[in-house]
This record gives structure tokens, sequence and C-alpha cells, in this order.
């Protein structure tokens, strides 16, 4: 007669050890899935800022920020997001805000500065250049500087500026270009086709550093092509640009000969140096 009551015992038993038992594997899936979460939370959040339509970026950091104002991660997202966006005058009040939180650091600084750049506030971005103490020396921040001192012609500072940057970074293509740019505006037209050279020598790939440099010797009255790495577009493209190059300086025949190198050269119908032709034949 025991034996019933044992099992029912037994079976209680086991039946509230169960229902522990799943209580417990229920909190440890849910902790599970709060920290996947996170995971995901914080991947797609660098996902944002590299691939996809940026304004798209800007919106899901916004969404973020609404239920984590206080984020600085997020707040730093939008910042960089609305840069992308071209949203340059609300990208100056991003990183305003991203200032205001106890966990900012002076590259947020400097990226503020950057915004301020972006949307032609000169004075602001110098301001708050000067604000991030010296010692504090970064590829960036030197970039902006050298910029900003183009900007009010203080020609030594840039080129100081311009040779610091170039040192404080492994991919100096781009400023190089910037530095290159800075040359050729000046009239210096040997210097700036020097960098433009090193700039192509160090990323290939960066067509506006192609273009630079035949600007840079087109104004010198050089028209043969320079030996750089070229498709039959880019190559075309380039003798378009050293044809107006000519033209510009009154070189019009030569001119002319560079158009008609250029339509033969693209692979396809090159509408742009066609016009150019026609233009200088009907005049």
């Amino acid at each position: 007669m025991r034996h019933p009551i044992l099992f029912s015992a037994f079976l209680a038993g086991a039946t509230a050890l169960a229902a522990c038992g799943e209580k417990n594997a229920d909190e440890t899936v849910q902790r599970a899935f709060q920290d996947v979460n996170v995971v995901d939370e914080n991947n797609l959040s660098d996902v944002m800022l590299t691939v996809g339509d940026p304004n798209e970026a800007v919106s899901f950091f916004q969404r973020t920020l609404k239920a984590k104002p206080d984020s600085i991660k997020h707040q730093r997202g939008l910042g960089l997001s609305l840069i992308r966006a071209k949203r340059f005058d609300e990208a100056v009040g991003a990183w305003k805000k991203v200032l205001e939180n106890k966990d900012s650091i002076p590259d947020d600084s400097i990226e503020l500065a950057d915004a301020f750049v972006r949307a032609g506030n000169w004075d602001q971005a110098e301001k708050t250049l000067d604000a991030v103490p010296p010692t504090h020396e970064t590829f960036k921040r030197y970039r902006l500087e050298a910029i900003i001192a183009d900007s009010k012609q203080e020609w030594t500072k840039a080129d100081s500026f311009y040779e610091i940057a170039v040192g404080l970074t492994t991919a100096p293509a781009s400023v190089l270009n910037n530095w290159g740019y800075s040359k050729l505006t000046r009239g210096d037209y040997k210097d700036a086709e020097r960098l433009f050279t090193s700039a192509i020598t160090q990323d290939n790939s960066l067509f506006t550093a192609k273009n630079n440099l035949i600007l840079a010797r087109g104004a010198q009255g050089e028209y043969a092509m320079p030996v750089i790495p070229l498709d039959q577009v880019e190559r075309a493209q380039l003798l378009h640009t050293l044809a107006l190059s000519a033209i510009k300086r009154g070189d019009v025949e030569t001119g002319k000969g560079l158009l008609r190198d250029a339509i033969e050269t693209h692979p396809q119908h090159f509408e742009e140096a066609v016009r150019s032709l026609r233009a200088l034949e009907t005049a």
C-alpha cells in the first residue's frame, strides 16, 4: 500500500524539479539572448558606419539614442554617419553633444573640428583644435591643422603640418594629394608634381591624384603622359584633362590633338571630349 504513495511523492518531486529546471533553463536562455543582443547591437553599430546608405545609418543611431541617450558609442556613430551623409551642420551639433558626455576624449574634439571644416566654419575649427592639448598628436589633427593653415595661406605652417601628418600614417596617399593640391594652387608646379607622384606610388587607385598630376604637368607645358598605372578609361580621361590644360595655355593645336587621342583611346563614346573638339573646330 505504501508504493503508490511513494510513487506519487516521487512524481511530485520530479515534477517540481522539472519545473525548477525549466525555470532555470528559461532564465539561462534569456540571459544568453541578452548577451547576444548586446553583441549584435555592437556589431550592427560597426556595420552601419561602413556600409549601406549613410542616411539609414543616421536613422539607426537616432533611434538607438532615444533608448540610450547617454551612449557615447552611439553618439559618435551618429556624428560619423552625419559626416558620411554630408549633413555637416547637423554633424557639428552631434559632435558638440559628444563633447558634453563625461566619457569624451580629445579625439572627439578633433572630430568636431573636422565637422566645422566641412561645414565651412574655419574659425570655429581652428578654435576647437587650439583647445586640444598640444601633446595629443594624431594624423587627423595635423591633417586638419594643415588644411586650416592652407585656407589662411599660411604656407610655411601648412607645409610643416602636412609633413608631420605624412609621418603619422601608414597610408599617406590622401594627405600627399592634399599637400600637392596646396602647392598647385600656389603655382609651385614642380613640387606639386612630385607630391602627386608620391601619392600615386602609395595608392595607384587614387584617380584624383592622377588628374591633379596631369594638371601640374599641363601648367608647365608638359603634354606627354607620365608613366603611371592607368586603365584605358583613365588614360582617355587624363588625355582630355591634358588637352584642356593645353588649350588654357593657348596651345590650341596641341589641345586638339590630345582631344583626338582621348576620343580614340576611350573604349566607349567619349561625349565630353567630342563636344570639346567640335567646339574648337567650329570656332
